[in-house]
């Protein structure tokens, strides 16, 4: 029985079945339904017609003055199946079967206070993972934004929780990024100029663009426009779980838009760049990092071969994301226009530019200072 769309096959007698979430278990556990149509377009139209019905009877039950988080929380995540991407459904069902779920799954929603909430932030600070060591800030932050939402979902439909957790903050370590230092660049550039590995003139676009792995991967030939120097980047890579009826996880590559409407950008080429570029030219459908259609370089393959460049280079060891710090932080020591950077970079405001991935060196500290001079002379 082949697939066909999500969640969507072809019989072997010319029907087309459908299997949809209708519900959750007292366990968390999903519950499907199967629908069978004589057309593709027809079953599509039955399972949304299914999946409203279902969200307007979850709606219902969150309602339900002695309705459990459990409850709360399956059908919160059932109303989000149809309108947020695949890979953020696997985010929300991970935070939820890890940490959510084991701690307040059968607690009411009335009685979930802001002692409960405390606790259990406290909880998973200091003994949550695996190991029971604790979790990070930032997982405990993302676990406390996913609970936020579902205590919200649970409020608007009139069952409000005597505390919505919103007062309830994570302090988050800050974390020094790595950026090359200018001397790191030019000995990584030497060596990418050099290379005849497709998967290093990815590295090398990424050190001039700023460009996200899971982008890189993504990148097709037929998205450079060499007549106007451009580059438009309008898809992104990555392996996400996917569960299994049975129990257990697998794994797939999904290629698809980008997180957020502001990564879908047109970045403007370097002239350095481009003679290189045309060098390399393949076919349109043909991937950047292999240079044919219908194979690519995923994400963690892409990281591992960078991380054996820098030691080819003689480069102290950096993730791949270090790349788009150092972009950004040698725009910045040029005087780029931030506007620009920011929209060059993907992102939403000029503010997560400036304090995410702008780090000016002690040179350029040094510079900017030393423009005081004349303030201070003695006439």
């Amino acid at each position: 029985m082949p697939r066909i769309g999500k969640n969507i096959y072809k019989c072997r007698d010319g029907r087309w079945e459908g299997r949809y979430i209708k519900g959750h278990s007292g366990a968390g556990k999903a519950k499907y339904g199967y629908l069978y149509a004589r057309t593709y377009h027809e079953l599509q139209q039955k399972m949304c017609d299914a999946q409203s019905q279902s969200i307007q009877s979850a709606a219902e039950s969150a309602g339900a003055p002695g309705a459990t988080f459990r409850q709360v929380a399956g059908e919160w995540f059932l109303s989000k199946e149809q309108r947020v991407k695949e890979s953020t459904m696997v985010k929300y069902r991970n935070l939820l079967a890890g940490y959510l779920l084991p701690a307040l799954g059968d607690k009411p929603i009335s009685q979930m206070d802001y002692h409960c909430l405390d606790q259990l932030c406290n909880t998973l600070l200091t003994q949550g993972g695996k190991a029971k060591r604790g979790l990070s800030p930032k997982t405990v932050s993302d676990v406390l934004a996913l609970l936020h939402n579902i205590l919200q979902y649970s409020a608007d439909r009139g069952n409000p929780p005597p505390l919505g957790g919103r007062s309830i903050t994570i302090k988050r370590e800050h974390r020094e990024m790595r950026v090359l230092s200018k001397t790191e660049q030019q000995a990584l550039c030497r060596y990418l100029f050099d290379s005849r590995d497709s998967r290093d003139l990815g590295v090398l676009i990424c050190l001039f663009t700023g460009l996200r792995v899971g982008e890189i991967c993504a990148l097709k030939w037929g998205d450079f426009s060499f007549p106007d120097k451009t580059l438009f980047i309008h898809q992104a890579m990555q392996r996400i779980q996917i569960s299994q009826p049975t129990g257990g996880h697998k794994t797939k590559i999904v290629i698809s838009t980008p997180k957020s409407e502001c990564s879908i950008r047109t970045i403007p080429l370097p002239d350095p760049l481009l003679p290189l570029l045309r060098h390399c030219r393949r076919e349109a459908d043909a991937f950047v990092l292999t240079g044919v259609a219908g194979h690519y370089v995923e994400p963690r393959t892409m990281q591992n071969h960078f991380k054996r460049v820098l030691k080819e280079c003689g480069i102290a060891d950096a993730n791949f994301h270090s790349l788009r710090h150092s972009f950004a932080s040698r725009c910045v020591e040029v005087g780029f226009d931030i506007k620009s950077l920011s929209e060059i970079l993907g992102h939403a405001s000029v503010t997560i530019t400036m304090n995410r991935y702008v780090h000016p060196t002690l040179e350029l500290k040094r510079e900017n200072m030393n423009r005081l001079t004349d303030l201070y002379a003695v006439k």
